[in-house]
């Protein structure tokens, strides 16, 4: 038996998986037609052009260019005419980004456990969380992967919520057929550096709302409506306009999107089929309604019974070694020292709790990387070889 690379072993894999960010000429050239144009702001016709192209994408109506997907939630937010102790339910399992946006708006984030199977925010636990206070939800497309937006929906419009996407993690990831982010009142992606799409940083809001758009228009540009003179405000807004030169990037790296996307469907649906066949490990479920995965993430669940009853950081630690990139991904978000730094009334970290999260963050989840997806069957076949030779020592 092969001895492990933590325990002086050779490791499975010493090639580095593909690098990001892709770029080429094409972002040269966008570059330097923004330099040259002498438009770098809100006047140039670039981000009008990305925001045309990504509506199309979405299949929305209106799309908004703004400086990041946390900026994008919290003027999305706004739009929804949130207001100070309304409550908004999210899921514990993100980033804190969802959390910190409900915050910003003064409203209260009330949390709602996930699905085991898929990670994302369990339809009926929102429902059970519903209040008279409760005036959204926003279900976040974790890891790429599409939530149950059927029955969000459903639970939505019983219950006269907005519905806002987090879809961060899940440019070009589909719902039957359909682009998140226009599935429901409106949507909020990223644009950071280590997203499917990226520019470093910056965000856009999507919406078949006409008055939604107009709110989120105004507030991002320092409250004047659109028409209004450089001096002339009608809203209470802030200076959250994306650069010309981040829309210019996008409209170049959006012609890779749907070709990485393919490659990474591909990969995930493989490395699935493959790990499914190693007991105790089982990749993160995805609903047969998921016509396209971001795979922003790739997630399966650890159980150390079948390894040996080794811990979730001891497996982790031999699957860095034998060079396979990982992480234990997110903690429970109401446990995070930002509510008590925001000065919440509400001790989270003592009244939250969610089973499955607890879980799921302490012994079982196990995150590889969106570039990770990018590469060859072949490198696919390396982690897979990684995980069943370390199943083997631990079982040994």
């Amino acid at each position: 038996m092969p001895k492990l690379a933590i325990e002086g072993g050779q490791p499975v894999r010493a090639k580095p998986f593909p690098s990001w960010p892709v770029w080429d000429e094409n972002e040269l050239n966008a570059l330097k037609d923004v330099l040259e144009s002498g438009q770098w702001g809100l006047s140039s016709s670039k981000i009008d052009e990305f925001e045309q192209k990504y509506a199309q994408y979405v299949g929305v109506k209106h799309a908004i260019c703004v400086t990041s997907g946390t900026v994008a939630l919290q003027v999305a937010l706004k739009a929804a005419d949130i207001k100070s102790d309304d409550e908004v339910i999210i899921p514990p399992y993100t980033f804190m980004a969802t959390a910190v946006a409900v915050l910003i708006s003064n409203a209260i984030p009330v949390f709602a456990d996930i699905d085991p199977e898929t990670y994302n925010i369990d339809p009926l636990a929102a429902e059970k969380a519903i209040t008279s206070k409760t005036k959204a939800i926003i279900p976040v497309h974790v890891a790429g992967c599409p939530a149950d937006m059927d029955s969000i929906m459903e639970v939505a419009k019983k219950h006269s919520l907005i519905v806002i996407e987090d879809a961060a993690q899940a440019h070009a990831a589909e719902w039957r057929g359909k682009k998140v982010g226009g599935i429901g009142d409106i949507g909020c992606f990223s644009f950071q550096a280590s997203k499917n799409l990226n520019a470093g940083e910056g965000g856009i809001i999507t919406t078949n709302s006409d008055d939604m758009a107009d709110i989120c228009w105004a507030y991002h540009n320092c409250g004047r409506t659109k028409g209004a003179s450089r001096h002339e405000t009608h809203f209470m807004g802030a200076n959250f306009r994306m650069t010309a030169w981040q829309a210019s990037i996008l409209l170049a790296q959006m012609k890779r999107l749907d070709e990485q996307t393919a490659i990474r469907n591909r990969n995930g649906i493989y490395l699935s089929e493959k790990l499914s066949e190693i007991d105790g490990i089982k990749p993160a479920k995805r609903d047969s309604r998921v016509t396209a995965h971001a795979y922003h993430l790739y997630v399966f669940r650890y159980d150390s019974s079948k390894f040996g009853g080794k811990t979730k950081a001891q497996f982790l630690q031999a699957l860095s070694a034998e060079g396979i990139p990982c992480s234990p991904g997110y903690s429970p978000l109401y446990k995070s020292d930002l509510f008590k730094a925001a000065g919440c009334d509400i001790d989270y970290e003592n009244t939250e709790t969610c089973p499955v999260t607890e879980s799921i963050c302490r012994d079982e989840a196990v995150w590889l990387y969106q570039t990770m997806m990018l590469a060859t069957k072949e490198d696919m076949d390396d982690i897979i070889s990684a995980i069943k030779k370390i199943k083997e020592n631990f079982v040994q």
